[in-house]
């Protein structure tokens, strides 16, 4: 592509904002969160939900005459309202609007190998339960593969107590899911590499064999005659080294020479007989 040295300031400019922009999306979206106790842990569990933010989940809980609505979103403003976690929306009441039950901005998170639970404190206080404390929301983030991101579940509200009354919610996700470490030893990632690599040579030689130099039959494998030397010289050290009886074979069978035997001169013992 050519640029005119006309456009080096505009080009300039539109780098810085690239790179400005990348520096807003490279953010890490569970820093809104703020932790009621600061510590290294929370924060690690918090980051292992990046993947889940920017997302409002919804679900809509029936029981007898009452019907509501209930948006969660992780470290972000659920349903549009500025600083909620978690909001409740009471589908039969007349103005629809909407009930905080937990902020992102007084949080809390425990966790374990395959899990998280994220609370939101310092919601809406009850009219006329749980000596009108303040709502709290917990929602319990549970390792399911099969899950991209999940469906956020009602499990109960529980506000028949005179404090610490809380939601509870479910939520399945595979992004809290542990990495599954590698069981391969380093002698079986050294085989398959050496099988590949085998596999590799074998069909490109014989596809080079074949298309390329025109070879047929047993001549389509790679070094054919380089192989074949090989193995007879394998054969024949191991027909050194293996076998251990002596070479030589025995008199009683010896073969018999293929050179003409040189004619004994005859033995005259006409001498001996009495004249």
């Amino acid at each position: 592509m050519f640029i005119s040295p006309s456009g080096g300031p505009f080009l300039v400019w539109t780098l810085a904002v690239q790179l400005v922009l990348c520096g807003v999306y490279a953010t890490d979206n569970t820093d809104n969160c703020k932790l009621v106790y600061t510590s290294e842990t929370e924060r690690n569990f918090l980051k292992q939900l990046e993947p889940l933010t920017k997302k409002n989940f919804t679900v809509v809980d029936n029981k007898g005459n009452e019907s509501y609505t209930y948006i969660f979103q992780v470290c972000g403003d659920a349903g549009g309202v500025s600083g909620a976690g978690v909001i409740q929306v009471d589908n039969k009441g007349k103005d629809k609007k909407p009930t905080v039950i937990g902020m992102y901005t007084a949080t809390m998170v425990i966790g374990g190998s395959d899990w998280v639970m994220l609370i939101y404190k310092n919601g809406e206080t009850y009219d006329g339960h749980c000596s009108q404390e303040a709502r709290t929301a917990m929602i319990m983030i549970s390792c399911n593969r099969k899950a991209d991101t999940g469906t956020l579940v009602v499990v109960q509200e529980n506000r028949e107590k005179k404090q610490e009354c809380f939601y509870l919610f479910e939520l399945d996700s595979s992004a809290i899911c542990p990495v599954i470490e590698s069981k391969l030893s380093t002698g079986s990632i050294l085989l398959i590499i050496g099988l590949c690599l085998l596999s590799v040579y074998l069909i490109g030689g014989f596809l080079y064999q074949r298309l390329i130099v025109g070879s047929k039959g047993m001549e389509q494998f790679p070094n054919y005659l380089f192989w074949l030397e090989v193995g007879n010289l394998s054969a024949d050290g191991c027909d050194f080294v293996c076998r251990s009886q002596n070479r030589e074979e025995s008199p009683a069978y010896r073969r018999a020479a293929t050179e003409p035997i040189d004619e004994q001169p005859e033995e005259r013992d006409d001498h001996l007989l009495p004249m």
